[in-house]
């Protein structure tokens, strides 16, 4: 088994896209509407800045979770023990931006969340009654104008061999949101856990974008969409001396929207916050 890329501009793309979600919790689509140029923009403009010491005058804040995090306190996912070997920056178009990198970031921002917004159209159109029946407002209208969508802006270092045992770049974990955007990074090392429990190559061809199920859109559908477990693996040889950067876009419901019975945005969020240790 294997992850097909979906030409998002091909008949049927939309159908087979939800089913590809469906099945491993991931979709991968080509011939997308954002640019390339764009991206690869901020590869090299966030590479840079977090190659200097600028990067250390926007430390973040704890109250607003915007700006810079060291890779000293970076994440320990849920069920493990050991930090991942990765430093991150929060861009909320509210918080605190280098102002040489604002304009591509926020450009990319916007241009990420209409395409997610078009793709969650997708999602309910797909769905079957029971579960679209489940949605407590159309899932587009839940992200609209949302200030919780999170861009984090992720570096994974090159290796130096002094790194802690057990330590990957982002250990196996599931994402809290509705959906995850993740244009395919410039290095390989994303899979995702498939139903056998086997482990499997997310295609990284430069130009694709990834969307992943969150637990929130798992909680929302009464699990018909799976928030599948995936990680960043280490590189091996010569790899291991390159840097790796990731935009994932996370996209959260307003805080007052009802997930299901049990839950709101908000309160499924402050619960798996205090989970992973970060509030």
């Amino acid at each position: 088994m294997k992850l097909e890329t979906i030409d998002y501009r091909a008949t049927g793309s939309a159908k087979r896209f939800v089913e590809s979600l469906r099945e491993t919790g991931f979709g991968v689509l080509s011939n997308h509407p954002i640019d390339k140029d764009l991206v690869e923009s901020i590869y090299a403009e966030w590479q840079a800045f977090f190659n200097s010491e600028a990067k250390n005058d926007f430390m973040f804040k704890k109250e607003t979770h915007d700006g810079f995090f060291p890779a000293s306190i970076s994440e320990t996912a849920k069920g493990n023990t050991v930090k991942d070997i990765k430093e991150y920056y929060h861009v909320y178009p509210w918080g605190r931006i280098p102002d040489s990198l604002r304009a591509n970031i926020l450009t990319y921002y916007a241009k990420a969340n209409a395409l997610a917004a078009e793709l969650l159209e997708w999602i309910e159109t797909y769905s079957p009654e029971d579960v679209k029946a489940k949605f407590s407002m159309p899932l587009p209208e839940m992200i609209a104008d949302s200030q919780k969508t999170l861009l984090r802006i992720l570096h994974y270092p090159p290796m130096t061999g002094d790194e802690e045992m057990g330590a990957i770049r982002a250990a196996a974990h599931e994402d809290i949101n509705l959906i995850t955007v993740l244009p395919a990074a410039n290095e390989p090392g994303l899979q995702v856990k498939a139903k056998d429990g086997t482990w499997l190559d997310v295609p990284s061809d430069f130009g694709n974008i990834i969307i992943n199920i969150g637990d929130m859109l798992q909680e929302a559908s009464g699990g018909y969409f799976p928030s599948t477990s995936h990680r960043v693996i280490n590189p091996e040889g010569t790899d291991k001396t390159k840097s790796r950067i990731s935009l994932p876009l996370f996209l959260h419901p307003n805080p007052a929207v009802v997930l299901s019975e049990r839950y709101t945005a908000d309160s499924y969020l402050m619960e798996r916050l205090r989970e992973l240790g970060v509030i």
